[in-house]
């Protein structure tokens, strides 16, 4: 375990030293012990900011969305795949669903631009056949934060339909030949056994996800929006990337980042609370 302890030390613990210049007034020139301390000024003057609370709402909605959608696309994908008993076919779809999981967020990014292009798209041009006027989804803002949660969840749901494919198959079968004995059809025994039978793992998937609820997904959003659709598509991490690299306010980044790992740390605290309550499930 050294290695591991050493790489979190090094990465987690030592660079939580710089939490301090969210108290300073930061320049480079002078450093963490040669700015000037002013206390609470920085929250002050964040929640000053015209922007902060769209921020905070385009953060919410677009996690949110991608909570909601990441747990019903794989519930339903894997119910409907547990239902083909030809099983090579059953692995290989798992296979192609699962492997966009794999892949970065800059080589999907470019792959998306290329497919959602409001010239030369495929996309377009399938809408062009219907008589639809081109829709330039990546810059059009009411477009721009449903096509970030379309894509992530089908980048996603491979991963969580393996999860409750596994959760399916530890249903015993007898409780599926005791019902078709008593007469229960299909959608009868999908509602008192298989979806019963994954409750536990669903509201676990469902409580562990609360705290990760700010993340909306910087690598993303990062790769696929521009200024045009900074209304509807700009999240915390972009904000604080913007402030803090390219507009050189460090210690105000500093205290937006701060606060996201206060709260994100309380709502884990909850999200493992509720899981145990929920399911009896526990980390120690």
């Amino acid at each position: 375990m050294l290695p591991a302890c050493v790489f979190l030390i090094l990465f987690s613990y030592v660079p939580m030293f710089g939490i301090i210049m969210a108290f300073q007034d930061f320049t480079p020139t002078d450093g963490i012990f040669g700015s000037s301390f002013v206390g609470f000024d920085n929250f002050v003057r964040l929640f000053t900011l015209d922007n902060i609370q769209q921020v905070m709402f385009n953060t919410l909605y677009i996690s949110i969305m991608k909570i909601i959608l990441g747990l019903l696309v794989p519930i339903l994908f894997a119910l409907l795949l547990n239902e083909v008993r030809n099983r090579l076919f059953v692995r290989s779809v798992q296979t192609i669903v699962y492997l966009p999981y794999f892949l970065s967020w800059v080589i999907l990014a470019g792959v998306f631009i290329e497919i959602l292009s409001p010239s030369n798209g495929l996309v377009n041009h399938a809408l062009k056949i219907f008589g639809i006027d081109p829709i330039f989804f990546l810059g059009d803002k009411s477009w721009f934060p449903n096509v970030i949660i379309i894509t992530d969840t089908w980048k996603s749901f491979g991963f969580g339909t393996i999860v409750y494919l596994a959760a399916l198959t530890s249903i015993d079968p007898s409780l599926y030949e005791a019902a078709k004995v008593d007469g229960a059809n299909y959608y009868q025994q999908m509602r008192h056994i298989t979806l019963p039978g994954i409750t536990n793992i669903v509201v676990l998937m469902t409580v562990l996800s609360i705290g990760s609820i700010l993340d909306a997904g910087f690598d993303q959003i990062y790769n696929l929006y521009n200024p045009v659709v900074y209304e509807t598509g700009d999240i915390l991490d972009t904000f604080v990337y913007r402030l803090g690299i390219k507009d050189m306010l460090f210690s105000i980044s500093t205290a937006v980042s701060l606060i996201k790992s206060i709260v994100s740390f309380v709502l884990i605290v909850i999200s493992y609370r509720l899981a145990y309550r929920l399911t009896e499930y526990k980390i120690f």
